[in-house]
């Protein structure tokens, strides 16, 4: 039995999909409202809260294999949870940052997450990743108004990964041999600054989208606004204001791990062009 947590959001979803389409199960599924999920036909959906490790016992009661994002709920209450429900391995999506940034609080709390993991007597497998291309539903709704996408450091060449990527190495580190006590950083096929995702989005929904590169003042109160205070400059170090080799690096990891070049971002924009329209 392998249970997907985040099992709704665009990781996990995508993760049960693969699991499904290459027929890996049992699979089971956690979301906090069963009567509005929708997975795969053979999915048991269960309903618990990462947020509330009480709540997950039904769901890890049998489990042998654990999807995982990191700090969604207390990770020490969910991995000793999982530990005594008798897990024998954990995948857990942690960041890039625990490589290029761990000076920075979130970067920090990643790293303490997958040393709990390493030290709980479960097989693990680490994934981290970079930017996802998501990011840029961000700007949906400025798109949507015909406004311009503002943002800073329009030019850093940050390699954003596709979600879809991150599940893929998650569905081969679940289903297949050899990745176990494997820590992965996992980056798109090539630099995208915030510049060229924006014309990558103009291009799928076939009209112009205006662009303002924005300093860092402004964006920080806006940041403070999405991911609060604490965390705002933060983000905008790993958005650019700190960038350096190791965060701008485009690595093959998707490739050596599944055996499928990674996504560009300009698929990622296809096949959400509608959420900009």
């Amino acid at each position: 039995m392998i249970l997907v947590t985040g099992a709704t959001g665009n990781i996990g979803s995508a993760l049960l999909r693969e699991l499904h389409a290459h027929g890996v199960g049992p699979l089971r599924a956690l979301t906090r409202d069963v009567s509005r999920a929708a997975f795969p036909a053979g999915v048991e959906a269960v309903e618990g809260d990462l947020a509330v490790p009480e709540s997950l016992e039904p769901a890890l009661t049998g489990a042998r294999s654990l999807f995982l994002p990191s700090r969604v709920g207390p990770d020490a209450d969910i991995i000793a949870a999982a530990r005594r429900a008798g897990v024998e391995h954990v995948v857990l999506v942690s960041s890039i940052t625990a490589l290029t940034h761990p000076h920075l609080g979130p970067a920090a709390e990643n790293l303490a997450v997958e040393r709990l993991l390493q030290d709980s007597g479960m097989a693990w497998t680490v994934l981290r990743p970079t930017q996802f291309a998501s990011n840029a539903l961000l700007w949906a709704p400025s798109i949507r108004a015909g406004e311009a996408v503002r943002a800073p450091f329009a030019d850093t060449g940050l390699p954003t990964v596709h979600p879809s990527d991150i599940a893929s190495v998650a569905r081969v580190a679940l289903a297949e041999p050899g990745h176990r006590g494997r820590t992965y950083a996992l980056t798109g096929p090539e630099p995208m600054p915030a510049r060229q995702q924006v014309e990558a989005v103009a291009a799928a929904i076939g009209r112009p989208v205006p662009f303002t590169e924005i300093g860092r003042p402004e964006a920080r109160r806006w940041m403070a606004g999405v991911v609060g205070e604490e965390d705002a400059d933060a983000v905008l170090d790993v958005m650019g204001g700190d960038a350096n080799e190791e965060l701008l690096a485009v690595r093959d990891t998707v490739r050596q791990v599944t055996g499928a070049p990674a996504r560009p971002f300009r698929q990622w924009a296809t096949e959400h062009a509608d959420a900009f329209r």
